[in-house]
């Protein structure tokens, strides 16, 4: 199969996909200096106490915790991820980058991406047929 010379239009994308990575880090490092503070922990009690939670707050607590840091951190490796694998023109980049786009298509955002992903020339170029 021969490979088609990437175009000029392809130059942007992993940039895009690094730009992501490094947004979910800084979320990822605000949400953590809010748990290293004290202030922080009592301010997320206190909003779960204001919503009428009632059960055991310390669980409550450490599963919401431990859930936004693995989502924000599986975001930011799955964005790592796609823009080395776009920079290199790999199937495996692009598979991901789709994954990525996909997921931000939820809120809107990824829609132009994923179009962009999903078309003929895109994907010839990495190696999708």
């Amino acid at each position: 199969m021969s490979k088609l010379l990437p175009g000029s239009g392809f130059r942007w994308l992993p940039y895009l996909y690094a730009a992501g990575a490094v947004f979910w880090l800084i979320l990822l490092t605000q949400f953590a200096a809010y748990l290293m503070s004290s202030v922080g922990r009592d301010q997320l009690r206190q909003a779960l106490l204001d919503q009428g939670f009632k059960g055991n707050l310390d669980t409550l607590f450490l599963v919401d915790a431990s859930l936004i840091v693995f989502v924000e951190l599986a975001a930011a490796i799955l964005h790592g991820v796609a823009y080395y694998g776009l920079r290199r023109f790999r199937a495996w980049g692009w598979v991901v980058a789709v994954i990525v786009a996909a997921a931000w298509s939820l809120v809107l955002v990824g829609l132009p991406i994923l179009v962009f992903l999903l078309r003929r020339p895109t994907r010839q170029a990495y190696g999708i047929s």
